[in-house]
């Protein structure tokens, strides 16, 4: 789900729980609705809107209506606020569904469902409600109520809420299985101009099938307009106050419903967090060449089999993807292990802590000394979402759909630019990554981005690994710099996740915040154990 944003990253290739986009604020969400007796608030401060010349919104007509779709409850909003709730039982949790406007401009025009999961609280005394969101854009909150660790957080009613388009809330539709399995074994790296043009034509079908098959919902699927659904929750449950854990791209979540409701949080972790600002300090790419160096020079120092230093490893790795582009590896079930796909695999593994590394030297080694695919496209398909089946999660569609309403971008030709400089800052991965062309080439509009202060915000909690590679660690001291209230806890250690990560001083931290409310000193390191 950026820290790296999606400029520099390719496409939805990196698709998991990592971070992309600032938020943006649609034009369309100028005027004050009323909401629950008060307003839609919209941001006092903005960046400069990106001109995005290149999208071709003429192509963004499309009369589809994606499951969830449904009949407006009215013509106000207030017609919406005032549901019921029905939770009923699911393997153990309670699920409820409700409806919200596709356009919250016009609540009479369109209603989309909005799902959400719920571990009630089992001990007391009573916390109230915990939002959890495992970031993406576009991870599905509700499984993440299944996996999220609650001890220490009982008296918490733990709740998932799918964001639109996202889970099992209105999802966004692309293409077909097949069609997707030809967008993600495409070349990113072009070496000339006939395989630019290539890049250019398949981003420019799966774009297109995004909007074919899911219409409207693509112009309404903002950060902001998820923040409604939101607190449109919030108030259908009746709770006063909730607390939010968001990791990832999640972070971004909490932070702009920090911005837009700050009396409304009671407390508030940002875990792995990203650069809120247009321009980021340090791009996703240059945090995977991090990542992907450490992991060299353990492999040299174990003699892992790959080379017998950090450099020979690299060149080990390099060569391979190298022979990949003219080469794809067989597969067992006939499909090929591109470059791309290749990329995929490897840099999955940069998400998790330095236990991972055996595992991918012992990957890497099979896969160079038998010819066989199959494992490494396997840890791709995982990457990229791909079910055993063929078809693909929601995730590796709302991912593109989320990050291109929040995010604009300058055209296809400063995707080219900019990829040039990432192969500078970043050479294996920036390398490899090629031109982030999926924004460019979206067939909705973009928007301004948030500028950031939180005020009125009550203390909220930042943390942040100092080896993350899809949210390097300068990212987190973004945020923390841009939301007044934010302390930031760093955790020296390599990985994508800061909580329930193997440091007992982290979670100590996180447990006593949540529930006591006790901010740590400005500048906490731990470690793990």
């Amino acid at each position: 789900m950026t820290g790296g944003k999606l400029s520099s990253v390719p496409r939805s290739r990196l698709v998991i729980l990592i971070v992309v986009c600032a938020v943006a604020l649609s034009g369309c969400l100028a005027s004050p609705l009323k909401l629950f007796g008060g307003y839609l608030p919209r941001p006092s401060h903005t960046y400069a809107d990106e001109p995005s010349p290149d999208r071709p919104i003429e192509a963004g007509i499309s009369q589809a209506e994606p499951p969830g779709f449904a009949n407006a409850l009215g013509d106000s909003v207030k017609d919406y606020a005032g549901q019921e709730l029905t939770w009923s039982d699911c393997d153990g949790y309670q699920c409820a569904t409700f409806l919200a406007p596709l356009d919250w401009t016009d609540p009479g025009a369109q209603a989309i469902t909005i799902a959400m999961k719920m571990r009630p609280a089992s001990v007391g005394p009573y916390q109230g409600v915990l939002m959890v969101n495992p970031g993406g854009p576009g991870g599905s909150a509700q499984d993440y109520v299944d996996a999220i660790p609650v001890s220490g957080l009982e008296g918490f009613d733990v709740i998932g809420l799918d964001s639109r388009g996202s889970g099992q809330s209105t999802p966004v539709v692309c293409g077909t299985g097949p069609q997707t399995d030809a967008y993600f074994d495409t070349d990113l790296s072009p070496d000339d101009q006939a395989e630019r043009d290539a890049l250019i034509s398949a981003q420019q079908a799966f774009d297109q099938q995004c909007r074919d098959n899911s219409g409207a919902l693509l112009d309404h699927i903002s950060t902001i307009e998820t923040i409604y659904d939101y607190e449109l929750a919030r108030k259908l449950m009746g709770a006063d106050k909730i607390s939010f854990y968001g990791t990832s791209y999640g972070t971004f979540l909490g932070a702009v419903y920090a911005q837009l409701y700050p009396k409304n949080v009671r407390r508030m972790v940002l875990d792995s967090a990203i650069d809120p600002r247009p321009d980021e300090e340090v791009t996703q790419a240059e945090g995977f060449d991090r990542s992907l160096r450490a992991f060299a020079d353990w492999c040299g120092s174990v003699q892992c089999g790959l080379g017998a230093d950090e450099q020979s490893v690299i060149d080990t790795i390099t060569g391979f993807l190298d022979g990949l582009d003219s080469s794809p590896l067989p597969t067992k079930d006939g499909r090929l292990l591109t470059q791309s796909q290749a990329l995929s695999g490897i840099l999955l593994y940069m998400y998790d802590d330095a236990d991972a590394y055996p595992e991918l030297s012992s990957l890497l080694q099979y896969t160079m000394e038998t010819g066989d695919g199959s494992y490494l496209l396997q840890v791709a398909d995982a990457m990229n979402d791909r079910n055993d089946d063929g078809s693909y999660g929601s995730l590796a569609y709302s991912f593109p759909a989320i990050s291109c309403a929040d995010w604009g971008d300058k055209g296809v030709q400063d995707a080219f630019d900019q990829w040039t400089q990432d192969e500078q800052a970043a050479p294996i991965v920036g390398t490899y990554s090629g031109p982030s062309l999926v924004c460019p080439l979206w067939t909705a509009k973009a928007a301004p981005a948030i500028d950031f202060d939180g005020k009125g915000a009550p203390p909220i909690l930042i943390l942040q690994n100092t080896g993350d590679p899809a949210t390097p660690y300068e990212d987190g001291e973004a945020l923390a710099a841009e939301l007044e209230s934010a302390t930031l806890v760093t955790r020296d250690a390599p990985g994508h996740g800061v909580y329930d990560a193997g440091s007992q001083c982290i979670d100590w931290i996180v447990v006593d915040y949540l529930v006591n409310g006790t901010v740590p000193p400005d500048g906490t390191r731990c470690t793990d154990g």
